[in-house]
């Protein structure tokens, strides 16, 4: 069995649903599928207990498991060992964050790395920054831009960027829910809410809102985010909260206001984050001291 089989078994292990893990490993559900049954067949044991939506590990899956890990870490050892022996680092680096730090924050890195290691190829992923966290413990990218975790990992290790504030956003242009914010009191438990599905921003959102002691928010939609949340807002959908970055460098920022609150809002560190257990590795490193706080 090679690398790549063990891979996606190890990915599969920690997921525990096939579509997952094939979504992630960008193979067919099908591949996966024969993969796992030709290492089953190779050992001659059953690794996984599966139904018609996810599957469990055996005690023999487990066992494998922390051979595939062995497996994977001499693999990585291996080859930087080998890339150590040259005199320039080649290789590619996976990067992930939100698409406003893709051209906020991340540039001034690249512009140093690009510089010091041009033979290394960079791999841009852009999306939900509430996800960040999980797309580099399942070492699905190597680095992600994103905020501080309010339950920080064991395994992960986080440089500063920037602190980002946060502010309380409103359509501007004139419709009932403008008139009701910009009244001396707004009465918050009428006001329709854009928020984040999760992630940072939606838990200093819930600490804010339950300063009030008026029920449950009402919510009109939550998005996956924060630029499609200012978005919603532009177009007169809800009040939303968002990190005064994005609204910056948001092409509809003529089209919202910021509110005021009788209580503040928490900021968040933001940051680059890697697996702690990599940090060894001569690629992990050099982008690492690439980042400034």
């Amino acid at each position: 069995m090679d690398i790549k089989s063990l891979k996606l078994f190890l990915h599969l292990s920690h997921s525990l649903h096939f579509s997952k893990t094939a979504q992630a490993k960008h193979v067919s559900p099908s591949t996966l599928s024969r993969c796992i049954q030709r290492i089953e067949d190779e050992l001659g044991v059953a690794l996984l207990v599966r139904d018609n939506r996810s599957v469990v590990l055996t005690d023999a899956g487990n066992l494998f498991k922390q051979y595939a890990l062995k497996q994977i870490d001499q693999w990585e050892v291996l080859k930087r060992e080998l890339k150590e022996s040259k005199s320039e680092l080649e290789g590619q680096i996976n990067l992930f964050c939100s698409v406003t730090a893709a051209y906020s924050h991340l540039p001034p890195i690249l512009d140093r790395f690009r510089q010091l290691h041009p033979k290394i190829e960079i791999k841009l992923n852009t999306g939900d920054s509430a996800i960040a966290v999980d797309q580099v413990l399942q070492e699905q990218v190597d680095f992600a831009i994103t905020a501080y975790p309010d339950s920080f990992p064991a395994g992960l290790h986080f440089k500063k960027l920037a602190e980002i504030p946060l502010s309380i956003i409103a359509p501007s242009i004139a419709c009932a829910l403008t008139a009701e914010v910009n009244q001396q009191s707004v009465n918050w438990k009428t006001i329709p809410f854009i928020l984040p599905e999760h992630g940072a921003v939606r838990r200093r959102f819930d600490n804010w809102f339950r300063k009030f002691k008026v029920g449950k928010p009402h919510i009109y939609a939550t998005v996956a985010g924060h630029e499609a949340l200012i978005s919603m807002v532009a177009l007169g959908c809800g009040v939303g909260i968002a990190p005064d970055v994005v609204i910056e460098n948001s092409p509809v920022r003529d089209r919202v206001q910021e509110i005021s609150s009788e209580s503040s809002i928490q900021s968040f560190d933001l940051g680059v984050c890697c697996n702690k257990k990599r940090l060894q590795e001569p690629l992990i490193h050099a982008f690492i001291s690439c980042v400034e706080t």
